[in-house]
């Protein structure tokens, strides 16, 4: 988990213009804490072979809206039709055993609820819908190296994801209410098993950069990247759904295609 990348640099610059786009392109809660402004993403996935065109493509909102909060965004509308209301499984604990070295799939039902509660967040503006999707806590103590894990975690991964769920809402804009949830592609041939010591880890993992959460707009194609997942048990989560580091406590739509 390098803690270091220089790939967001450009993200303040373009984010005026960006903040005025539609939602993005096809091929694809937050309890607000306050990051302690070292990078030390533990199953952080700075990856330096990441893109940096993404760089060039991000929006960004620099904190929650706290009226956002309470009402389903777009108007109020209620989420599309088309999308079932879905559950993600509880379990408490998710990182009590040990971890496993099982590869894990993208068609499984807790996989598939995760990635249907994500699109309810973004589309609906309420990051604490897709929690359960994010990498658990309990885990992240197992496998993080961080002289306190648990402060770490709360202190940068829940704030984040729920300020990257918001700006991707942002960039959705009037069109919000019309995404349709097509699926999430995750390419697991990139997937690789990550060994102690290599990221900043005391315990291994996969680890998988790349995955794409697509929506249908108005009939076009349109999807949003997610930095990176990791593996718990069999199971992927979102670590970072936007950049592992970051300049300040700002949302971040990573890699947008298409035009929403």
């Amino acid at each position: 988990m390098p803690r270091n990348t220089n790939l967001y640099v450009a993200a303040a610059a373009t984010a005026a213009a960006l903040l005025a786009a539609g939602f993005s392109t096809g091929g694809g809660p937050a309890d607000g804490g306050a990051d302690d402004g070292a990078p030390n993403p533990a199953v952080s996935s700075a990856a330096d072979s990441a893109s940096t065109s993404a760089a060039t493509s991000v929006m960004v909102r620099s904190a929650p809206d706290p009226a956002a909060s309470g009402h389903d965004g777009a108007g109020a509308q209620t989420q599309p039709s088309a999308s079932p209301t879905v559950t993600v499984p509880a379990n408490p604990d998710l990182g009590a055993p040990p971890q496993t070295h099982v590869l894990p799939g993208d068609r499984d039902p807790q996989f598939q609820a995760g990635a249907q509660a994500l699109r309810r967040a973004i589309v609906l503006d309420k990051p604490e819908l897709a929690r359960p999707f994010l990498f658990p806590l309990s885990a992240y103590q197992q496998v993080d190296s961080a002289w306190n894990p648990a402060d770490d975690y709360r202190n940068r991964l829940p704030a984040w994801y729920g300020l990257d769920i918001r700006a991707a809402h942002d960039h959705l804009g009037a069109n919000a209410a019309k995404a349709q949830f097509v699926g999430v592609q995750v390419p697991e041939q990139n997937a690789e098993w990550i060994q102690p010591g290599v990221e900043y880890n005391k315990g291994s993992y996969y680890r998988v950069y790349g995955a794409r959460l697509n929506y249908q707009i108005d009939g076009r194609d349109a999807s949003i990247g997610v930095f990176s997942l990791v593996s718990w048990r069999g199971e992927w989560y979102v670590v970072h759904l936007g950049p592992s580091t970051r300049a300040a406590d700002t949302g971040i739509v990573y890699d947008p295609r298409g035009r929403g």
